[in-house]
């Protein structure tokens, strides 16, 4: 019986938590698959989902969740088979998902912006044997990397389906059978992979089981107000933890909403479909709402419709967060969490200051949520700390790191989070920072080390470090200072092209670059990462004010 072991590399909760959480009624045993399936029994004829033209009711997103499910078995798909989805917000997205929930396949959540290095290692880390991709999207053709994913040495995959021109590949038009009877996927069993911010490289993958997730969504729907007359727009990839699951697609669905799928982000896309769609809630992250607030005010835009406007992925300073609910004319609710599990939400009814000044509280009674200085002694309330979090829907492990999770995790069970909070009387937490080494880049969560391995490889650096440096708009860019072999003639194109060579996503590209003789370092021999950054925020970008203390060889 293959559900009779656990999966390999997963670490479950223990044995007396789980069991707690089902006898309180957290895990219901209900696998995710339940959702299109629930919204066919209740609201049928109901618009489920619209993408472009398409617009599909609950009752036939279920029958072709159905069919896809059934082709995908009939190619040899089997429970516990790993599939790396890598598609834009498109209604295709909504339906493999499910199908492959329904198989008892576990999706790998990959997001568009993904290239070669990350999907390489996607498929490595968790030996998946099917890739699904969209033909082209955002000037990117997915087919070439497709391929060379399946032919590369020691591949696992036996599978590549497209979505569009497939050329030579499988099309995904053609995963359409028949509708066949399923082996039953127990709610314990892993139901996705989602991947981590990463601060030791490549993301590490997020295990959630389909009890844990569906708990989740189930008790973050009615905290953003969902019920069957909302309409969500996913403007943000839909793959992303925010965007599917805070309370996100499934939320939306398992309330019996509408989701509206929106390709691009930029007011140009976005607009039109809150206001054509009558839109209810959507989702942004910090550096998109203020170009959004920006395009609402030139273009004195409205969206009366427009009910909840959620902020997450990076914190939201109060003056932009008071702009925000002026500008829109909607309740604002801060969402803070990570697709490790716990989810901050402030309330629909909270006072604006608390509103625009915290990032909000757990969503459930049942998350363990402890601040502690650096021995792991709890502070006292509203001094800062580091943030530790355990509960029913945060995972005891990473998917197959053994070593990492001796590091991320308490004795106990606690996720170490990486992020430095003040919690305030009533709960709600206050972000102050990152603990962990990791660059937000409006909402996208880079890792220094990955890029410093990366430059490293090239023969004409001798070392490097990579630091964040703050800007007003997306919260931080990404600065590579490069101390180039001697005599080697090296600019930023040059290292750019290197970068984009490996096949890393164009989104942790340097913004800046910086080449230097020397790199400070501590007493114990080490980058001095704090002298770096000091050093460069008080001059200005590319090195036009050279330091003596970090001499400039040369600027790009």
């Amino acid at each position: 019986m293959i559900f009779a072991q656990k999966l390999d590399g997963f670490v479950p909760w223990p044995d007396a938590f789980a069991e707690l959480y089902r006898r309180q009624g957290l895990w219901t045993g209900d696998p995710l698959d339940d959702i299109p399936r629930g919204g066919a029994r209740r609201f049928p004829e109901h618009v489920a989902v619209v993408c472009g033209a398409r617009r599909i009711t609950y009752a036939d997103l279920d029958a072709r969740v159905d069919r896809v499910a059934s082709a995908l078995w009939e190619r040899g798909l089997r429970p516990r088979d790993r599939v790396v989805v890598q598609l834009p917000n498109v209604l295709e997205l909504v339906e493999a998902l499910f199908a492959l929930f329904r198989v008892g396949a576990i999706p790998v959540m990959a997001l568009p912006g993904h290239r070669r290095a990350e999907i390489a290692s996607f498929i490595t880390q968790s030996d998946a044997v099917a890739y699904i991709i969209a033909d082209e999207a955002f000037g990117f053709d997915y087919r070439p990397l497709a391929r060379a994913m399946r032919d590369a040495e020691g591949s696992t995959l036996r599978h590549v389906f497209v979505v569009g021109d497939a050329q030579e590949l499988t099309s995904y038009a053609e995963l359409d059978a028949p509708p066949r009877s399923l082996p039953a996927v127990p709610a314990s069993e892993v139901a996705l992979l989602q991947l981590s911010g990463g601060s030791t490289g490549t993301p590490k993958l997020i295990a959630r089981t389909h009890d844990d997730y569906l708990y989740s969504v189930r008790t973050s729907a009615p905290i953003c107000g969902l019920t069957d007359r909302s309409v969500y727009l996913a403007a943000l990839p839909g793959a992303h933890n925010f965007t599917l699951s805070s309370a996100g697609i499934l939320g939306a669905l398992i309330a019996g909403g509408t989701v509206v799928m929106c390709m691009h982000p930029s007011p140009d896309t976005a607009f039109p479909l809150l206001e054509k769609e009558r839109v209810t809630i959507t989702a942004v992250v910090p550096p998109l709402a203020r170009v959004w607030l920006t395009a609402l005010r030139a273009r004195s835009a409205s969206f009366p419709s427009l009910e909840v406007l959620q902020v997450g992925g990076a914190k939201l300073g109060p003056e932009l967060a008071r702009e925000l609910a002026q500008g829109f004319g909607c309740r604002l609710q801060q969402v803070f969490g990570m697709a490790e599990g716990l989810v901050n939400y402030t309330r629909l009814d909270d006072p604006l200051e608390l509103v625009t000044t915290t990032q909000g509280r757990p969503m459930s009674p049942a998350d363990e949520v402890r601040v502690v200085d650096d021995e792991d002694r709890d502070v006292p309330t509203a001094q800062v700390g580091h943030l530790l979090t355990r509960g029913p829907y945060t995972i005891r492990g990473y998917f197959r790191a053994p070593e990492h999770n001796r590091v991320a995790f308490t004795a106990d069970g606690y996720y170490r989070t990486g992020d430095r909070v003040r919690r305030t009387e009533g709960g709600y937490l206050i972000v102050e920072g990152r603990a962990k080494e990791q660059i937000n880049k409006g909402g996208e969560k880079v890792a220094p080390v990955e890029l410093e391995q990366h430059l490293m490889a090239h023969p004409s650096v001798d070392e490097a470090a990579v630091i964040a440096l703050p800007d007003p708009m997306i919260g931080e860019r990404i600065c590579a200072v490069i101390v180039p072999s001697p005599d080697a003639t090296l600019r930023r194109p040059d290292v750019l092209a290197h970068l984009r060579g490996l096949g890393i996503a164009d989104y942790k590209l340097p913004d800046r670059v910086e080449f230097v003789r020397i790199l400070p370092k501590t007493s114990v021999g080490k980058i001095d990462k704090n002298n770096i950054i000091e050093q460069l925020s008080s001059r200005s970008p590319e090195g036009k004010r050279p330091s003596e203390s970090l001499p400039t060889r040369g600027v790009s």
